[in-house]
């Protein structure tokens, strides 16, 4: 139990109880565990990687949040000066490859993969070359902004 209350999770006992029982299953199953002390941390540490997949995934009031993560705290004084130098870069690409790094990083889980794979289709290409013509021109993307960022810097 307090291998979760000192890493914070709630219910502390229940998730306690989830991995004595998941042990007890394996054991029932014939398996052999010779440090048993070892493998009950390893499912607990499991159970704990769990419950933080879980937290990301459900949402928080702001009033519920903690403190540190009420607010976007980044090294970057002016976040839209980001935006403007990305919207620049963007602009400065070739028509092709802006329309492919747009259309690559659109949409979420399975309909990304099937529009990725339309992508390379139409590209008449394999999927791992597409991925690395997008890997391509995003590292050109992120150095035209790093270096619009320095300039933006330079000029305060």
């Amino acid at each position: 139990m307090r291998f979760f209350e000192w890493r914070g999770i709630d219910s502390a006992d229940e998730h306690a109880d989830e991995t004595i029982n998941r042990v007890a299953r394996r054991l029932d199953e014939g398996q052999v565990i010779e440090n048993l002390k070892g493998y009950f941390y390893g499912v607990a540490r499991i159970i704990f990687m769990e419950q933080l997949k879980e937290r990301e995934r459900s949402p928080v009031a702001l009033d519920d949040a903690p403190q540190g993560l009420r607010f976007c705290v980044t090294d970057d004084p002016e976040p839209e000066a980001r935006v403007v130098c990305f919207e620049k870069c963007l602009e400065s690409l070739p028509a092709d490859n802006r329309k492919l790094i747009i259309s690559y990083y659109q949409e979420e889980k399975r309909v990304k993969i099937e529009l990725r794979q339309e992508m390379a289709n139409r590209l008449q290409i394999p999927l791992n070359a597409l991925r690395i013509r997008a890997h391509r021109i995003r590292v050109s993307l992120e150095k035209c902004i790093s270096n619009c960022l320095q300039i933006d810097d330079d000029a305060k």
